[in-house]
């Protein structure tokens, strides 16, 4: 039997008659329409399943979007221009999951199953990037009680629900990678590897399969950096982080995806962070949500212009560990 739709969602099978009943009431489902960047999940101590989402063009609180399968921490975001891909992550007994979720950014839900990962479990944060075809996962921590890193590339075509097939291996195996992107050319950047925390950039072309190249290096050494990608196109930026005396670092970085080479100072955040940042981005603005004492602010860049980070509003939800992912970044056009 179908399910009739909701207010909150309009999947199913409507009576005509409703129709201009949820109309009068201001209840007719809306679709989103809009660039948008959403934060899932994270840590308030307790690990959520929130989603919450922006319009990366204005300025304002997070709304709500709905929930994650389960609460989750650490989960990697990426996407195409009408669905939005969160994968693995750590629940709440601190335990790698496999699992690939999906949204449709158009319209407001709770994820829906897509596959598993190849590599099996993965928490704390895998590297993540895509174009508007391919989405690209990168390294990470396995299950409890080892949490042994990886090296392993995956990827998944966005469009069709399944299981990830491997592309490739990392340069080393490590967790806490940023990740960004241009529609052809997917960029990690630093985290934690076996021998510590690393200032390593590394590439590899989204179209293709193969192993991580060397890019250049981060102006500092760092893990825990932003996760989802800020990206121009032509710029992606890389924000915040523990450094290598286990502070929290401020830092924003850039780099010109196109060309290797090392990072430049871009500016600095509003404040330091050492919590993975949740992030998304227009091809003009980047957003970066959550961080350190459970964090609620949201705070975003002009990524033409280097300079310091400017508060944008709040999540609906403060957290540390939110995934971020967007429709419009620079990697879709």
């Amino acid at each position: 039997m179908s399910s009739y739709p909701t207010s909150t969602s309009a999947s199913g099978i409507w009576q005509l008659g409703d129709i201009p009943l949820f109309i009068q009431d201001g209840a007719w489902p809306t679709p989103l329409i809009g660039d948008l960047a959403v934060f899932a999940g994270g840590a308030n101590p307790a690990t959520v399943n929130v989603m919450d989402y922006v319009i990366i063009t204005t300025l304002g609180n997070a709304i709500d979007f709905g929930d994650l399968s389960v609460p989750l921490f650490g989960v990697g975001g990426l996407g195409s221009s009408t669905r939005g891909i969160i994968a693995g992550g750590g629940n709440t007994a601190n335990n790698g999951v496999n699992t690939i979720q999906y949204i449709t950014y158009q319209s407001k839900g709770n994820t829906t199953s897509f596959g598993t990962l190849n590599s099996g479990a993965r928490v704390n944060n895998t590297g993540t990037f895509s174009n508007s075809t391919r989405g690209v996962i990168g390294g990470g921590e396995g299950a409890s009680p080892t949490y042994p890193l990886t090296n392993i590339i995956d990827f998944i075509t966005i469009a069709t629900t399944g299981n990830a097939s491997d592309f490739g291996d990392l340069i080393s195996a490590g967790y806490t990678l940023g990740g960004t992107a241009s529609s052809t050319r997917g960029v990690f950047a630093g985290g934690t590897v076996p021998g510590g925390k690393t200032n390593v950039i590394q590439y590899v072309t989204i179209a293709s399969t193969g192993n991580a190249l060397d890019f250049g290096d981060l102006t500092t050494v760092r893990s825990r950096v932003n996760n989802g990608q800020v990206s121009s196109g032509t710029r992606g930026v890389f924000a915040g982080g523990l450094n290598v005396s286990d502070l929290s670092s401020n830092t924003i970085d850039f780099i010109t995806i196109a060309s290797t080479g090392d990072a430049t100072d871009f500016g600095d955040l509003i404040a330091d962070t050492s919590s993975t940042l949740g992030s998304g981005s227009n091809s003009t603005r980047g957003v970066f949500g959550g961080g350190n004492s459970n964090s609620n602010v949201i705070q975003y860049i002009t990524i033409a212009t280097a300079g310091n980070a400017l508060d944008f509003g709040d999540l609906t939800v403060g957290r540390t560990y939110p995934g971020g992912l967007s429709n419009a970044n620079g990697a879709l056009s």
